[in-house]
């Protein structure tokens, strides 16, 4: 597999993004990294990050709009801003390009609503709907992939599930359109996460993954496999199924943990139920999926906690 740690967990504790680079070299594990645009490019000259970053690779970059655009990203009621947004976004798809990534992720965060009769749903979906098509037109080398969440930081957000993502993909219709899954948030929406990886995957739509764990009501991002253990076998047992060949993405909060080690306990969790599911086999699983049966599921678990 290949795998990638999260920026934030170095730079919310005051270590530079170059910091978090040395880190992840050393890490026993780490492949890629995953930015996220501006606010990990403030300051930095791109042909310095670029001989810093080797020997590992970029993935990509996942575009953050912030508190500029409180009223809306791709659906702002104010034309200037809703323009700028877009526009921020074909900068990070030029910034993924020239450090050599690949996948440019968007999360809404503030394409959604909290009130009644605060919202014209279909003029608003409409506007999201081109703002993507303007984006995947205008990089059509890159992969376009939408990160849904379903809520926080508005109440309610429009891409809020893995349903409403794919027909966000079939409503943009475009090739280099497809979606990033969040753990976290699939639990949040009371999604099955294997579920929506097989939708996503079994489409060629599956362009990313953001691995972590948590309770389900909020954004937990706790260590991968440190909660719901069944689920997590699952999903790597889907991956492999579906043959992923993509970056893991760490997106996991470590507050009070040190950065570094709870990274490697990240990886190291993947890698443990990874193996699990390998010994037992992606025949017998599927042998043991088809018949439907939560008696054979059970002893399955049972026999992965082996």
């Amino acid at each position: 597999m290949n795998y990638a740690g999260r920026f934030n967990s170095f730079v919310f504790k005051g270590q530079t993004v170059y910091d978090a680079i040395d880190a992840y070299k050393n890490a026993n594990g780490i492949t890629h990294l995953e930015f996220n645009y501006p606010e990990h490019f403030a300051g930095l000259d791109l042909n310095d990050l670029k001989e810093h970053i080797h020997p590992l690779k970029v993935n990509g970059l996942a575009v953050r709009w912030r508190k500029n655009w409180l009223t809306g990203n791709f659906s702002n009621p104010d034309e200037d801003r809703r323009r700028s947004a877009i526009d921020l976004a074909k900068e990070g798809c030029d910034v993924c390009r020239e450090i050599g990534g690949s996948v440019v992720t968007l999360w809404f965060e503030n394409d959604g609503f909290e009130y009644a009769f605060q919202t014209d749903y279909e003029k608003c979906w409409k506007l999201l709907v081109e703002g993507i098509q303007e984006v995947c037109d205008y990089a059509p080398d890159l992969k376009i992939s939408i990160e849904y969440k379903p809520y926080e930081e508005r109440e309610f957000a429009m891409v809020d599930s893995t349903g409403m993502t794919m027909y966000l993909i079939d409503c943009v219709d475009r090739p280099n359109i497809g979606c990033t899954l969040d753990f976290c948030h699939m639990l949040m929406k009371h999604d099955e996460p294997s579920f929506g990886l097989a939708l996503a995957a079994s489409r060629g739509r599956l362009f990313g993954l953001h691995m972590n764990d948590g309770y389900g009501y909020k954004d937990s991002g706790m260590i991968f496999g440190s909660v719901n253990f069944s689920l997590c076998a699952e999903f790597i047992y889907f991956l492999e199924r579906y043959h992923y060949e993509g970056v893991v993405f760490f997106d996991t909060f470590p507050i009070r943990e040190e950065c570094r080690a709870e990274c490697q306990a990240n990886i190291d969790a993947f890698e443990l139920i990874k193996s699990k599911v390998d010994r037992v086999g992606l025949d017998e699983i599927t042998r043991i999926v088809d018949q439907h049966d939560g008696i054979a599921a059970q002893n399955l678990i049972l026999e992965l906690l082996k």
